[in-house]
């Protein structure tokens, strides 16, 4: 399915995010996840655990249904499953048939997030999660924060795609977070076993009117912009402020933030997607998310624009690709060879 070959949409195993962890309570959380239905919750001792979100009776969705104690009652026929899959009440019968099973996956929380391998559980390596130190999460100073999780009517690519290529800053954000250099400038790519990099060094560049707006110095700054893609759906933000080399103040930093997108295939022609950030003080925090979320909105609109034209094309043509894509290409290369291997 494109933009990957026939019958590859995403890696199945790998770690996703299913959800922020304050998302996951007492109630039942529905979300779908690869093309299948999920359902998240705690049990009494806080533990997140999540299930196969279909009764195997009638195909119920379990999310729509009771809990009783640590386990879900089908909210069709009473079937009743605990939070290891097993069945362990028919109402109708006094018997339990020995089929009656759900699916459970493996979760992890982590910072933020509570993390699920839609996989083969044997394969389910805590270790391929990318840990706080290395996204950013504990730097000194910063505070992390969780802000918006929404459901993308667009292919989960798509917007893999879009964070893969930040040349799209200085035209779809024009107005808020880009500039015309985060076009222009050319990156600087590195590539490790669980994650692609992606940096653009920008020098005597005009600050993005976002950070124009709060900063008292209007003058040029130098700037770094970047993104660090861990496979198959997590991408850590890096944005950094200084004054420019001439300056006075040369290279002392005017602002910084860290960045983190989390892009979970829910079918197979949509996506979950959770944004978060961390800034040096709540203020900052505060401006951020009602500033950021019109630039979500942006993404948001360009993504699902594109699906509603590859999915309305009889043949999609071949994609005529530019040199700033080549980070893009490279995700996608990665993820193909993920789906190839299982």
């Amino acid at each position: 399915m494109y933009p990957f070959r026939d019958g590859s949409y995403a890696p199945k195993n790998g770690w996703y995010v299913a959800a922020f962890c304050h998302e996951i309570g007492n109630p039942l959380l529905s979300r779908w996840i690869l093309n299948q239905p999920v359902v998240l919750y705690r049990k009494g001792d806080g533990t997140a655990v999540a299930v196969e979100g279909r009764c195997p009776h009638r195909h119920f969705p379990l999310g729509e249904s009771l809990r009783v104690g640590d386990a879900i009652q089908c909210g069709y026929h009473g079937i009743t499953f605990g939070a290891d899959g097993k069945c362990t009440f028919v109402p109708s019968q006094s018997t339990v048939p020995g089929v009656y099973a759900i699916k459970t996956y493996p979760v992890v929380e982590r910072g933020l997030w509570a993390w699920i391998w839609p996989g083969d559980p044997e394969k389910a390596d805590e270790g391929l999660i990318p840990t706080l130190d290395e996204i950013g999460y504990n730097l000194p100073g910063m505070i992390p924060e969780a802000f918006y999780s929404m459901n993308v009517q667009g292919r989960y690519q798509l917007l893999n795609d879009n964070l893969l290529d930040l040349s799209h800053l200085g035209y779809l954000h024009q107005t808020s977070i880009g500039t015309g250099d985060d076009t222009a400038t050319p990156e600087v790519r590195d590539l490790s076993s669980r994650r692609l990099s992606s940096r653009r060094y920008m020098y005597d560049t005009p600050q993005p009117p976002l950070h124009h707006d709060r900063s008292d110095y209007d003058g040029l700054v130098d700037r770094v912009s970047g993104m660090d893609f861990y496979f198959p759906g997590f991408h850590a933000g890096v944005g950094e402020h200084k004054f420019p080399r001439n300056h006075h103040r040369a290279g002392e930093l005017i602002s910084a933030s860290r960045i983190w997108h989390a892009v979970t295939p829910s079918t197979h022609k949509s996506c979950n997607y959770f944004f978060a950030m961390s800034a040096p003080s709540r203020e900052d925090l505060d401006h951020a998310k009602g500033a950021l979320i019109s630039v979500l909105d942006e993404d948001k609109f360009a993504t699902e624009e594109i699906e509603k034209i590859i999915t309305s094309l009889d043949v999609v043509p071949p994609e005529l690709m530019l040199k700033s894509d080549a980070t893009a290409v490279q995700g996608r290369r990665i993820l193909q060879a993920m789906m190839d291997a299982e």
